[in-house]
């Protein structure tokens, strides 16, 4: 095992595109880390400490921004904007037909439009959530001493900062390797690793040592039976039909169409996470700008967020019903059919054309329930842990490692691949 790992590294690095690859996102990620580090003006740091160890939503809320919200940098936002963004977009084509044929009828025309649409409504999202976060640690008086012209000023500046990660991210996908926005969310949650642990050995007690080797344990399952589901796949055995062409006849080969488990990886838990998040941003936002009658339901969705049970029921329900819909969004059953017709393949014992289509979907139908499932349940494990321990910064573990063990396959999978297409 490790003579196959240093050869694909040293096939790796022995190439000179692939390598420039690797180094453009290494860059890319140090570029983000240097960002993260950069604080907008009139922090009080004894302040933002103790309003991070006392709310679980901004802890949540830190990681899926990639860190840079715990120190209030200029990137604050992380690419939150543009997932919600995207979000949208992907929600509009559900809901409008038009929407729906620009992204999959109009080939690469439509899906560039698509982009750009999610690249300017992140815009309008960016602003309206710097002004919501911005007034609400200044009431709390973690930002002081801001005129007016600052708190412009630094609405301008982490608007300009997610706008920013969200180029580099796309940077990363056209020029790195792997989905840029994912990695960025894992080089955040891989950079605040060394804090977590350090804070957690520092407070731990006699008391609630069980409670940390239990977790420890549960950790390595999930890391163990997330790599086990993200590597299985469904094979769906495809024949093509013989040609005769002159005096040769030609044809007539075996393969199959892989469906994976996990078709959608990561992007269901950043979407469910982002989901969540929202109802309190937009609740911040009104209650910043002034809008009355909003402490009833800031009340109950505390209150809904701090139970363990419900929160986590929620979450995984909304894993499952994202899996299913960015699945069915990426994954076409009646192009791959017809794609299949045109190159003379077909499914043994499947007519081609409807019938093909037909049996590939309740297929990729049957394959997702099971990996969606399985994706939400460990996603709820760490709110399974926290209600039964007690424990509440379980819950940003717990996040942040089925999120940052996702990418990592992902980001293996692609580097693989790369390096599989040189040596052929």
């Amino acid at each position: 095992m490790l003579a196959k790992f240093l050869h694909k590294l040293r096939l790796a690095l022995s190439d000179k595109a692939l390598r420039n690859r690797i180094l453009f996102l290494l860059a890319a990620l140090v570029l983000f880390r240097v960002l993260a580090a950069i604080p907008i003006t009139g922090i009080d740091r004894v302040r933002l400490e103790q309003f991070f160890q006392n709310n679980q939503f901004f802890g949540l809320l830190s990681v899926f921004s990639g860190g840079g919200f715990s120190t209030l940098s200029i990137v604050m936002l992380g690419v939150g904007p543009y997932i919600t963004a995207s979000i949208i977009m992907q929600l509009a084509t559900v809901v409008f037909p038009q929407v729906k044929a620009m992204y999959t009828d109009e080939g690469e025309t439509g899906r560039t439009r698509f982009v750009t649409l999610s690249r300017l409504l992140t815009v309008p999202l960016a602003v309206l959530q710097g002004v919501a976060y911005l007034s609400l640690l200044t009431n709390q008086g973690i930002l002081v001493g801001l005129t007016p012209t600052l708190f412009v000023i630094d609405v301008l500046l982490v608007a300009a900062g997610s706008m920013l990660l969200m180029w580099i991210g796309e940077l990363i996908t056209e020029f790195g390797i792997g989905n840029g926005v994912s990695l960025i969310i894992f080089a955040g949650i891989i950079a605040s690793v060394p804090t977590g642990i350090s804070q957690a050995l520092f407070s731990a007690t006699a008391a609630n040592i069980p409670a940390y080797v239990g977790f420890f344990l549960i950790a390595l399952a999930a890391i163990f039976f997330v790599v086990m589901v993200s590597e299985a796949e469904r094979s769906i055995p495809i024949a093509y039909a013989r040609q005769v062409r002159g005096a040769a006849m030609q044809g007539g080969a075996a393969t199959y169409l892989p469906i994976r488990l996990l078709q959608a990886g990561v992007i269901p838990i950043i979407f469910a996470l982002s989901l969540l998040l929202l109802p309190q941003m937009i609740i911040n936002g009104l209650a910043a700008v002034g809008v009355k009658g909003l402490a009833g339901a800031s009340a109950w969705y505390s209150a809904f967020a701090a139970n363990p049970f419900e929160y986590g029921l929620v979450y995984f329900i909304l894993v499952v019903a994202f899996t299913f819909l960015y699945t069915s969004i990426t994954f076409e059953p009646h192009r791959v059919a017809d794609n299949l017709q045109k190159s003379g393949a077909f499914v043994p014992g499947v007519r081609p054309g409807k019938e093909t289509e037909k049996y590939i979907g309740s297929v990729v139908n049957r394959v997702t329930l099971p990996g969606a499932a399985f994706l939400g349940f460990i996603a709820v494990v760490p709110f399974i842990v926290q209600g039964l321990t007690g424990i509440t910064a379980i819950l940003i573990g717990g996040t942040a490692l089925l999120i940052a063990v996702t990418v990592l396959l992902d980001l293996i999978r692609k580097v693989d691949a790369q390096i599989s297409l040189r040596e052929y």
